[in-house]
């Protein structure tokens, strides 16, 4: 009918229509391909402020599994520079409140304020330069994961909302400066 309004809908509150879950459960989408064979040596970060000027960050792939991601869930991703990979650290089994960081004062930090890979949920984060994308294969550099660590999820890593130059970062700024000041 001209001229009438719409009828208003009453707002939907999904928060009430679902219960809380109990658990979770996820399933790998790919797997990562590095050189990294143990813990020793490979990178605590895919990239640190500090490198020495011939660094280059280890080149390695993520294989995504044909039969959990089709091909056409890869559209578009290859104009983005890097990604984010959400991977299980499938090798952490417990987890402590406080962890004793491998730089810095030997003191205890709170797991939650930390990087630490031994989690309530062993879940990493890694921001990669994606460099190509080969069929199912993203080759990246810079990836801090061990060869064969399950893949739950890629994201692109967007430049306006994914980088706040001026956020805090707690006791990390004082090991930082602490650093500068070995430097001078």
């Amino acid at each position: 009918m001209e001229g009438s309004p719409m009828p208003r809908l009453p707002p939907k509150n999904y928060t009430q229509q679902v219960d809380f879950p109990e658990t979770v459960v996820l399933r790998p989408i790919g797997v990562a391909r590095t050189p990294y064979q143990e813990r020793h040596g490979t990178p605590r970060q895919a990239i640190l402020g500090t490198e020495a000027p011939d660094y280059q960050p280890a080149a390695a792939y993520i294989e995504l599994l044909p039969a959990v991601v089709p091909p056409q869930a890869l559209q578009d991703l290859a104009g983005f520079s890097h990604i984010w990979a959400i991977a299980w650290l499938h090798l952490n089994r417990d987890w402590k409140p406080t962890v004793i960081l491998p730089r810095g004062p030997r003191q205890p930090r709170g797991t939650l304020a930390t990087r630490a890979p031994h989690r309530p949920n062993p879940l990493g984060l890694s921001a990669l330069r994606l460099e190509r994308i080969e069929g199912l294969r993203l080759y990246v550099q810079g990836i801090d994961l061990l060869d064969g660590t399950p893949i739950l999820d890629i994201k692109p890593y967007v430049r306006y909302c994914d980088a706040f130059p001026d956020a805090r970062c707690g006791y990390v700024e004082t090991l930082a400066q602490d650093r500068e000041e070995d430097i001078l």
